[in-house]
């Protein structure tokens, strides 16, 4: 069995700033993840540009640069893939974590090819992989997309998008551009608030002027080869669809939380962790990244979360040393 001081589970940016961080401070780190470097931002839409400026995505100490004033999808891979080669960061890839047995500084993590041992082990999992879903029947077609990449396909098509926030406001106004014949629903009464200043007012004047039909107050009741059923303030109404893109959110993987010994307090809906050091309520298991605020994914970021790696690293630094 090959033993590490620390095994971190998932290589997003996160993950990859526990690993710089430990090694900075001279602890063995294995990185595990069950798809490719930063899995998460590789599935993004392919033609994404980031809310944000370059140096709020840095990590390592690793400048990023890009063409215009926010990066694109391709610009951060491109740069992640670097810091992992700088740092010559051990990372595993496509090797699924199945399970956590053990104890502080005696854990045993097996995985889809192999069985390590760990004295600490950190979880930066993301919330990426589990998309929240209608749940009504007729969700299993293979019409009903929960990751959209790009709006080639769709094109002269009937598009249903589910939700009104920044994902599913940037695919109606990409599928439009391309040609896609699109509605838009969603539960509230308008367009979210909190959706971004240069984008809000083009998908509301689309709106306005009938380009991209909305259903506000409305809800998917059913999905059906070649239409959806809605309940809208008007009462009941079948659409015309070929493609449903349900862009209402993603969350944390509780199953694989819980069967760790990891829960969410009832009242926060989150992981219960020490602030200074980030373990979680079973010792010896830190958690990094977006999984810190459980089912609040608005709040943390890689922005905010690139943080965690030293703030863990310190810890387990120092509680390696006793």
């Amino acid at each position: 069995m090959n033993s590490y001081d620390v095994i971190v589970i998932g290589a997003g940016p996160t993950g990859l700033a526990c690993a710089i961080e430990l090694k900075r401070r001279n602890v063995q780190a294995l990185v595990l993840d069950k798809g490719c470097l930063t899995n998460s931002l590789y599935n993004y839409p392919t033609h994404m540009t980031f809310f944000t400026t370059p140096e709020l995505l840095e990590i390592g100490d690793i400048p990023m640069t890009s063409l215009n004033e926010k990066p694109t999808r391709t610009e951060a891979l491109k740069y992640y893939r670097r810091v992992a080669e700088h740092y010559k960061l051990d990372i595993h890839q496509y090797e699924l974590v199945e399970s956590i047995s053990g104890e502080d500084n005696a854990f045993s993590v097996k995985t889809s090819f192999a069985t390590y041992a760990a004295k600490k082990v950190i979880i930066s999992t993301g919330y990426y992989d589990v998309p929240n879903m209608l749940s009504v029947p007729g969700e299993e077609l293979d019409k009903v997309i929960h990751y959209y990449r790009e709006p080639h396909p769709y094109y002269n098509h009937d598009v249903m998008v589910v939700g009104a926030k920044n994902s599913a406001a940037i695919a109606a106004l990409e599928l439009f551009w391309t040609g896609a014949r699109v509605t838009l629903v969603h539960r509230g009464p308008a367009i979210h608030k909190h959706v971004k200043y240069w984008i809000k007012p083009n998908i509301e004047n689309r709106i306005k002027n009938g380009e991209v039909k909305a259903y506000f107050n409305s809800h998917v009741v059913e999905i059906r080869p070649k239409s959806v059923v809605l309940d809208t303030p008007d009462g009941r109404i079948e659409v015309k669809n070929d493609f449903v893109l349900a862009m209402i959110g993603y969350s944390p993987d509780m199953k694989f939380l819980n069967a760790t010994g990891i829960t969410l307090d009832p009242a926060s809906q989150k992981p219960r962790t020490n602030p200074d050091t980030l373990e979680s309520e079973r010792k010896g298991i830190y958690l990094a990244g977006v999984i810190v605020a459980g089912m609040h994914t608005n709040e943390i970021f890689i922005e905010n979360g690139r943080f965690h790696g030293a703030q863990i690293a310190n810890a387990i630094a120092r509680e390696l040393a006793k």
